[in-house]
């Protein structure tokens, strides 16, 4: 029998959509995962011109059901699942998993994010699928990796955010620790997915053969932290991480809202005491580097603060220019119409059948080339079933005819 990859394409990854080729355009994926990173992952393929369909069970991904100011959707759920189709099917059917499996003749990549030895149980096994389908590029994302004694334990964000060290370093010294907020852990986990997948389908043009590509959050909660992640020979445990600038960098209070300022080199120093006044301590031997202010930075802390009050923050950022690093605080709405984010066309109004549309995120990285399709939005509950299960039964109807 011929490679069931190489039959032709099926209608059911047909799916139009305006706007250029992108570099993963012909690229079949099926999303069988949930919640932040394996979803988002996807969506990132997505940008690149991927047709990704969406698999949830019939209850949907458990993100649908998270608190959100919309009455119809969950803003979670829709930020991370973009230009996706969704399909419903329940893989603890015979049935249903029959139609995953006509599904994956025509599919070069499967995402999953189950709990080690569940993909086993529902038939979808890496050992399994990979013998039906050599070129098949299977993408697993667990929360401890695939060996050791955690691994069967279910990972969450936050919780590997704690047991990595992310949430002391978080907190003030001498504090409790502090979550951070935004599911790093989750999106870096996210953007390895989607680095891991192109990386094994380059390779794929190689060799002519798919692999497991394997990423876990704990593996990305420690590759964050890789300028921490160095003990050298003879340090003791409790040793500083050396990722603190000092008092200086960091954000302060103005007249007005707060602003982060980062003033490491002695050219960002200087111009940061020039533009406050504060022109003794640029000259001052005892705070010519990073690690001698913060030293002092109980002196310096009090003048600077001072200062800052006959401003705004807004104000600061129009006076520093381009001479000091620095931002106002500002909320995520606030980016809706920066003109930075504009001028990157970083935003798109995306049609929605429930909210009528929304305006989100928009091709991520820029392609010159080939810079991809426009978004489209995330899938209510199995909104193109009909489509994708009918286009998979008349596959297989084909088959049953050869």
């Amino acid at each position: 029998m011929d490679d069931p990859l190489e039959a032709p394409l099926s209608p059911v990854f047909h799916h139009g959509r305006g706007g250029d080729a992108g570099p993963l355009s012909g690229v079949r994926v099926l999303d069988l995962s949930a919640y932040i990173a394996g979803p988002y992952g996807c969506s990132l393929l997505a940008d690149q011109g991927a047709d990704v369909i969406k698999v949830e069970p019939p209850g949907g991904d458990n993100l649908r059901n998270y608190p959100s100011t919309l009455e119809a959707e969950s803003r979670a759920f829709l930020g991370v699942n973009r230009s996706k189709r969704g399909v419903v099917l329940d893989l603890k059917r015979e049935d249903e998993r029959a139609v995953l499996y006509r599904l994956l003749r025509e599919t070069d990549v499967l995402v999953h994010n189950f709990r080690p030895g569940v993909p086993e149980r529902l038939g979808i096994g890496y050992q399994s699928l990979s013998a039906l389908h050599p070129r098949l590029v299977y993408c697993a994302v667990t929360g401890y990796g695939e060996t050791g004694p955690m691994k069967d334990k279910a990972g969450y964000d936050q919780v590997l955010q704690t047991m990595t060290g992310m949430c002391a370093m978080q907190g003030k010294r001498g504090g409790p620790p502090e979550l951070i907020y935004g599911s790093v852990v989750d999106y870096y986990a996210a953007a390895l997915l989607a680095a891991g997948v192109s990386s094994a389908l380059y390779e794929r043009e190689r060799s002519g053969q798919g692999q497991y590509v394997g990423v876990s959050l704990l593996r990305s909660a420690l590759t964050m932290q890789s300028a921490r992640m160095v003990w050298a020979q003879g340090e003791g445990h409790d040793i500083s991480r050396d990722m603190r600038s000092g008092g200086v960098t960091g954000i302060h209070p103005t007249r007005e809202g707060f602003l982060y300022i980062s003033a490491n080199t002695p050219r960002f120093w200087r111009a940061l005491c020039e533009k406050t006044g504060l022109h003794a301590l640029a000259d001052d031997p005892r705070l010519d580097s990073v690690r001698k202010r913060a030293l002092h930075a109980d002196e310096i802390l009090p003048q600077l603060h001072r200062a800052l009050q006959a401003h705004a923050a807004l104000e600061w950022e129009r006076i520093f220019a381009d001479e000091v690093p620095c931002a106002a605080a500002r909320q995520v709405e606030d980016m809706f119409d920066h003109p930075q984010v504009l001028a990157e066309g970083m935003i798109a109004e995306i049609p929605h059948p429930v909210l009528g549309s929304y305006r989100g995120v928009a091709r991520p990285i820029r392609f010159g080339r080939t810079p991809g399709p426009e978004p489209f939005a995330a899938p209510t509950l199995g909104q193109h079933s009909g489509e994708i299960l009918a286009a998979a039964a008349a596959g297989e109807a084909e088959d049953r005819e050869a």
